[in-house]
């Protein structure tokens, strides 16, 4: 027997799953068959967002220090999109090798390592 208890949205959730001998073994076959493709996912190759978010980074250790919009504008240039480029703004932002201080009219981001 297998008890959920949670709720979706509003709706409080109590299941409870009845199942035999050959449905234990019927789930424990699924779940080996899915473990080779979390090993492959484990072992696959850097995807296009980390290598943008190592570029990000590369591009702000090179400058040193610069202005928000600035940074936005090379990141959008980086990424090719407006909406990419403000997620690795907001990602460097909270990064903790980025120190982020107000400047007189904008932001300025400074690598600190």
């Amino acid at each position: 027997m297998l008890r959920i208890r949670g709720s979706i949205g509003d709706w409080p959730v109590d299941l409870t799953l009845e199942l035999d001998e050959g449905d234990w073994a019927q789930l424990g076959a699924q779940l080996q068959a899915v473990k080779p493709e979390v090993a492959a996912v484990a072992s696959r190759p850097v995807n296009q967002d980390d290598a943008q978010w190592q570029a990000a980074k590369d591009l702000l250790r090179q400058a040193g220090q610069i202005s928000g919009p600035e940074l936005l504008e090379q990141l959008q240039g980086l990424t090719g999109s407006a909406a990419a480029g403000k997620r690795l703004l907001v990602r460097l932002r909270h990064c903790a090798e980025v120190k982020v201080v107000s400047g007189v009219d904008t932001p300025l981001y400074s690598w600190v390592q």
